[in-house]
């Protein structure tokens, strides 16, 4: 599990969420949208704190957490978060890194 956020999707966060620091955003599977890694789940985020985080990361004091039961969909995949200028959201891409034999 590897997950990337650029110094630009970082403040998209800050701004959205009209919050000052400290800011805790939970990153888990919603059962919704057509997602990209997992079939009907997608990526969604949510201002709160942790109960059970098994993942954590900060920038620019925001503390980007993934909880122990969401650690599924992370799982053999490098998700990276960027911001998009043009279109001025969150883009999400994931890279599979499992081995296939």
């Amino acid at each position: 599990m590897f997950i990337s956020i650029d110094e630009k999707a970082a403040l998209w966060f800050t701004k959205e969420f009209e919050m000052k620091e400290p800011i805790s955003i939970r990153l888990y599977p919603q059962y919704a949208g057509f997602g990209e890694k997992n079939k009907g789940y997608s990526l969604a985020f949510s201002a709160e704190q942790s109960s059970d985080a098994c993942y954590t990361q900060v920038l620019n004091g925001i503390t980007f957490y993934v909880e122990g039961n969401d650690i599924w969909f992370f799982e053999n995949t490098e998700t990276y978060l960027t911001f998009d200028e043009l279109l001025k959201e969150i883009q999400i891409y994931y890279k599979d890194t499992s081995v296939i034999h």
